[in-house]
């Protein structure tokens, strides 16, 4: 090895050993690590009034959730009562925690917002909107701003129950397993629950949670079923129902709902395998057959436009 290699080594190596040895010694015996972290919190300033504490929370905190709490209730007070369940009702089938009323809110706030960004778009960065063109363009900022909400919770509807359906007969294979091997109905959703994180197994936790209250049980599965509006949760459900109040062997429902589940899976695979090849033309039709007639005919096209020879 070089000798002025080794000679760096050995330098930097008695540098750093010099370096530990110094602050080492330099270290107090009687510091207190623990009390030093507990002295940085009795530093720092505590609130002694209202308007401090007030002024501590964020922005969204002190502005933005008041403004919809009281836009809430201004809403509710002026919205019947069915379209408050209704509301309900979507939100339980997306999978949502929020209030109908905090909802409602959120439509009217956004349709403000929106028509907000429509007079700036049209009115004040574009001076020569004529007024009634400016006026659609209100209205429609307004419908989009109402509208949008709605669409959101359809489309994670949607999602949900395609996600609930895909789940479904996994979940049916594991409760078959577990009653047949010894546990009751309700224990084996535990498990799933226990297992899993979708969907499913968050709507068998709340079933149990429910029945550990004091509800039936019969009566958690069809609050399930109301909530999820899958027809094979549906199905799955009265199947269950009707198995306890007759006294059937529960392994052997859950067996046939198993099967019966893979088929329908099974069935919708193949449908939407049938399917691909109509949805395939469209984006063929206006996507690759244009661009396939541009190479082979556009060469053609050109030595056809730069000849003098007339066609005709």
């Amino acid at each position: 090895m070089d000798p002025i290699l080794v000679l760096i080594l050995v330098v930097v190596g008695g540098v750093i050993i010099a370096g530990l040895v110094y602050a080492g010694l330099k270290e107090d015996p009687n510091r207190d690590p623990l009390q030093e972290r507990l002295g940085t919190f009795e530093d720092r300033d505590i609130p002694q009034s209202l308007a401090d504490i007030e002024m501590s929370l964020s922005f969204q905190d002190r502005v933005i959730l008041p403004a919809l709490r009281w836009l809430s209730k201004t809403t509710t007070k002026m919205t019947p009562q069915k379209q408050l369940e209704d509301a309900r009702h979507k939100l339980e089938m997306a999978g949502m925690n929020m209030e109908p009323s905090m909802f409602f809110a959120m439509r009217i706030a956004l349709m403000i917002a929106f028509v907000f960004l429509a007079f700036l778009v049209f009115f004040v960065f574009s001076a020569s909107t004529p007024g009634p063109q400016g006026l659609l363009y209100l209205l429609g900022g307004a419908g989009l701003g109402f509208l949008l909400p709605e669409l959101l919770i359809r489309s994670k509807i949607s999602r949900r129950q395609q996600s609930i359906q895909r789940a479904l007969p996994d979940a049916l294979d594991l409760l078959v397993i577990c009653v047949e091997a010894g546990l009751g109905f309700d224990m084996a959703m535990g498990k799933v629950y226990e297992k899993w994180d979708n969907d499913l197994a968050v709507a068998f936790g709340r079933i149990l949670r429910e029945i550990q209250l004091g509800k039936l049980r019969r009566d958690a599965l069809r609050d399930m079923a109301t909530r999820m509006d899958v027809p094979d949760v549906t199905a799955f459900t009265a199947a269950i129902i009707q198995a306890d109040q007759l006294g059937v062997s529960m392994g052997r429902i859950l067996r046939v709902q198993s099967d019966q589940m893979r088929v329908k899976r099974r069935q919708r695979a193949q449908e939407k395998a049938h399917q691909a090849p109509v949805k395939m033309m469209i984006p063929m039709v206006l996507l690759i057959f244009p661009s396939i007639w541009i190479v082979l005919l556009g060469p053609s096209a050109i030595i056809l436009l730069n000849t003098s020879t007339p066609l005709f």
